[in-house]
């Protein structure tokens, strides 16, 4: 007899579709699970009532502070800026026992702002972020001369290019 082999073609396996089934139910568990959420206030509700009482409730009292004017200034910028001028004016907030040292010093802080603005370029004043690096180096050239703590802030009323 002929051994003969016969070819029987073996089934193919279909991918299962279990995952795919799974990864539904995940996603309307998950779809409905963040509806309930949103819906019960428990994620991005309005404030309670609660948090809205403390926030109507009295303000801490304001810092005793006082705000010292400082003479309005008009600097020439370097001569390569073709004639143009800054307008400034600012005021410094002192703690309230040494609003008379730093009125009685204040022609040094006016002298101190003067010759800082004076050496700035018109690229120096231009810039997006210029008013804030300005601010924080004339304060620190402020705080050094009228000594340590006796400036809180500087804070600047007018800065115009023209």
């Amino acid at each position: 007899m002929t051994d003969a082999v016969v070819d029987t073609p073996e089934e193919v396996k279909k991918p299962s579709k279990l995952p795919v089934i799974l990864g539904l139910v995940a996603l309307l568990l998950g779809a409905g699970g963040g509806f309930f959420a949103t819906f019960s206030g428990m994620i991005l509700a309005p404030e309670s009532a609660a948090k809205q009482a403390d926030r109507n409730a009295a303000p801490d009292s304001l810092p005793d502070v006082s705000f010292v004017p400082v003479e309005p200034m008009v600097i020439s910028l370097s001569p390569s800026s073709q004639g143009r001028h800054l307008r400034f004016r600012a005021q410094l907030e002192v703690p309230s026992q040494y609003a008379s040292d730093v009125e009685s010093i204040l022609p040094r802080v006016v002298d101190v702002l003067n010759g800082y603005l004076r050496a700035l370029e018109t690229k120096d004043i231009e810039s997006p972020a210029a008013l804030t690096r300005l601010r924080a180096q004339m304060l620190r050239r402020v705080q050094i001369v009228t000594g340590p703590g006796r400036v809180n802030d500087l804070l600047i009323m007018e800065f115009v290019l023209s």
